[in-house]
């Protein structure tokens, strides 16, 4: 069973209705966070290394080193915010940041995607939780309290 901090509880936008569990909560991972940030820095740079050989530039090195420097400050300025999001699973809905309120009874499915767990309501809504440090096991977790 997760660890479950009350803190996160009060904090969250969605307060618990009367007589509803909470089960499990699943937090933004920093390791995870940090892990995609550098791989989409690495992927960036590539291609930006790539494209400034195309264009016979003198200096192609400078689109990896760009890269790493816009994408890196682009995670320092977000990462506050990215791992403060939290999501709730209680023994009736699936809480989301925003106020999302997902019914378990509207979950179709929950699949690993990247470093995330994409959610699909039965209407066709899709929603990502992201930065899983285990986004495989939070699926499972969540396809099993459908039962």
């Amino acid at each position: 069973m997760a660890r479950i901090e009350p803190d996160s509880i009060l904090s969250h936008a969605t307060p618990l209705q009367e007589g509803e569990r909470l089960v499990a909560e699943f937090p933004a991972d920093r390791q995870a966070y940090w892990r995609g940030h550098l791989i989409l820095a690495v992927v960036l740079g590539v291609a930006a290394g790539l494209v400034l050989l195309w264009q016979g530039s003198a200096w192609p090195v400078m689109g990896p080193v760009g890269a790493v420097i816009a994408i890196g400050a682009r995670a320092a300025f977000l990462a506050s915010e990215a791992l403060a999001e939290v999501w709730l699973l209680t023994d009736r809905r699936l809480l989301g940041p925003g106020g999302r309120a997902i019914p378990l009874a509207r979950l179709h499915s929950a699949r690993p995607f990247l470093g995330a767990v994409q959610i699909t309501t039965t209407t066709g809504e899709r929603h990502l939780i992201k930065y899983q440090a285990d986004p495989a096991a939070s699926a499972n977790r969540l396809t099993g309290s459908r039962r």
